[in-house]
């Protein structure tokens, strides 16, 4: 009789012909190297979103307790931070300013064959250090930021330079892929929101069909968010608000806040530009740097005058309104973000307007919510519309503002009237500058980065 050990090798050559050889074609050896490299990415991506997350945290957390003990200090660390934030982008690294979403773009537009070395101007790791090292300055000085358009460029970087380290006859996806993937990675991660990712890629960064990257964006935004949840817990950024949707009127006044909102945000978005535009005049480093104190010290009055409430993301904003709202929110705070945030972003140094662009458009739905007397128990519904609104003239990403929005609060129950205040938001928008923020700025980056002088390409392999 056979002995047990030639039984196990006939099972396993059986096992072997019969099961693992169907399978396991050279199309799928080749799909599953080509996805190693993105995997190790996301991992990367995850962990990075988690500690710049709580770098944030800390940050914010520093200039709220300065400004609460002296807030005289204002006028002097507002000001110093400003200045050293921008200093830090204008000499290590120029795309690191602002955003990080128009540099995105402006990247995956160069990664042609033909233009692919410039990428290196926006997605460098040295662009995303400087780009982190920046906006904490900036917001431990108070500046009005966010970190969510800064993760995406911080991803995109990632995913270049992973990209860029595989060895020659690694079978690779198309740079072009890696950073679409990245992007979607980096949005994943830094709100916990796999579906808004997926949207904003098709929505924001390309037109391209999603069939070319599905599995690379789907992957990508899977492992990503899985890494960040094993650190800070499978939480919701905003919790789970108490939603209300009395009929009637009620229903109209969440529409009318909705295009109030879209309007504001597009106002915003044009002020940005105005700026933006306007700071060129300021030729000389010396003109620059006073610009850069001078958006510090308008910073630091209003940071006196109203307190931490005037500085930093915003998100302890939008918690009060929905969870804690006391009727009573001053009106001049919506005047305040909205000076805030552009003081900041115009400064020069990094930091995005996805968080205060909700907490913008949060502040601005209570207040028709108190112009109205909508009782503090019915607003919430109201709130979270104004935030889609605001987010969406801003940015005009209809659909992953409503989806974002949705899964930072798991309102199931309120997606009809996000997702109709996303499309009224956008159509008025539209009615105000046919163009989003990023878009303008997405060209403004690419006529820039065609200018600079391109990393050499790396010598050929013997």
């Amino acid at each position: 009789m056979p002995d047990s050990s030639s039984r196990y090798a006939r099972t396993l050559a059986w096992f072997d012909r019969v099961l693992v050889q169907p399978l396991y074609t050279a199309r799928v050896r080749r799909r599953i190297l080509q996805s190693v490299p993105f995997w190790i990415a996301s991992l990367l991506t995850g962990l990075g979103a988690v500690g710049y997350e709580k770098l944030f945290a800390w940050a914010e957390e520093i200039s709220f307790s300065w400004l609460r003990r002296e807030p005289l200090l204002a006028f002097g660390l507002t000001p110093l931070a400003f200045l050293v934030s921008w200093g830090l982008v204008k000499r290590f690294a120029p795309a690191a300013r602002g955003s990080g979403i128009p540099q995105v773009m402006a990247g995956i537009e160069l990664s042609n064959p033909a233009q692919h070395r410039h990428t290196a101007y926006l997605l460098s790791l040295r662009v995303a250090g400087v780009k982190v090292l920046s906006s904490v300055l900036l917001l431990l000085g108070g500046g009005v930021i966010g970190r969510e358009g800064p993760t995406i460029q911080v991803s995109a970087a990632i995913f270049r330079a992973i990209n860029r380290l595989q060895p020659t006859g690694w079978p690779q996806l198309s740079r072009q892929i890696a950073l679409v993937t990245g992007g979607a990675a980096g949005l994943a991660a830094a709100f916990n929101t796999p579906l808004g990712g997926i949207v904003f890629v098709v929505e924001e960064l390309t037109q391209i069909h999603l069939s070319r990257f599905r599995l690379a964006v789907f992957s990508a935004v899977i492992i990503a968010g899985l890494t960040a949840q094993q650190f800070l817990g499978s939480y919701l950024y905003l919790g789970f608000p108490k939603i209300t949707s009395p009929a009637g009127w009620y229903q109209a006044l969440v529409m009318l806040a909705a295009v109030a909102c879209g309007l504001a945000g597009a106002y915003f978005a044009k002020t940005l530009l105005w700026l933006n535009d306007y700071r060129k005049r300021f030729a000389t480093p010396l003109a620059q740097a006073g610009w850069v104190l001078g958006c510090g010290l308008l910073l630091g009055g209003l940071a006196y005058l109203v307190g931490p409430d005037g500085v930093g993301t915003g998100k302890p904003i939008i918690n009060r309104l929905l969870f804690q709202n006391d009727g009573h929110t001053a009106a001049y705070l919506f005047p305040v973000r909205f000076a805030g945030m552009a003081l900041s972003y115009s400064s020069g140094g990094a930091g995005g307007v996805f968080a205060t662009s909700l907490s913008a458009g949060a502040l601005l739905g209570d207040g028709i919510a108190q112009l109205a007397h909508v009782a503090v128990a019915d607003r919430n519904l109201l709130i979270l519309v104004s935030m889609v609104g605001f987010l969406t003239g801003v940015v005009r990403s209809p659909f992953t503002a409503a989806i974002l929005v949705l899964e930072m609060t798991d309102r199931h129950s309120a997606i009809f009237q996000l997702l109709i205040g996303a499309m009224l938001a956008q159509a008025v928008a539209a009615l105000v500058d046919p163009h989003s923020l990023y878009e303008h700025l997405r060209q403004s980056f690419i006529r820039e980065t065609l200018a600079q002088e391109p990393e050499p390409r790396p010598a050929a392999q013997p």
